[in-house]
């Protein structure tokens, strides 16, 4: 299957998700409707698409020195935060898609949408992702 079908396939599931996530209220994530989740699906999306490669450039060097150049098994953390960072970014560009608690809002939240969508994308055939980050920690699966 092409990835460009995968991709539309999964859109609406992740809208979805992102939805069941606005429903546990000790998250912080609010979603005001589908068609906002939707959006919410797409442009965290295109921020990925856009913003990993930079935001790796710019924790790099960090990361270099906090895991003594990869001696020290920290990358997950690495992925984590540039997945908070495009999160946060997600709520703040889209009106209806709001973090409550800040930082905390888009780290968990951001923690809850990659285990969530491993899971469910992964039990549907032919539309499997790839664990990455502290999703792949919390589940343990490091493999």
């Amino acid at each position: 299957m092409s990835a460009l079908l995968v991709s539309l396939l999964q859109w609406p599931i992740r809208a979805l998700i992102l939805l069941l996530i606005s429903q546990f209220p000790f998250l912080g994530v609010e979603m005001v409707s589908f068609p906002i989740a939707l959006v919410s699906a797409v442009v965290l999306g295109l921020l990925g698409a856009l913003l990993t490669f930079p935001l790796k450039l710019i924790f790099g060097p960090a990361w270099a020195v906090a895991t003594l150049g990869g001696l020290i098994p920290l990358g997950w953390l690495f992925d984590w935060l540039i997945t908070i960072v495009l999160f946060a970014a997600a709520a703040w560009l889209i009106q209806g898609f709001r973090l409550r608690n800040g930082l905390a809002s888009a780290a968990l939240g951001a923690l809850a949408y990659s285990i969530l969508c491993y899971v469910i994308l992964n039990a549907i055939p032919g539309l499997n992702v790839k664990l990455t980050g502290a999703g792949a920690l919390f589940t343990g699966y490091l493999g």
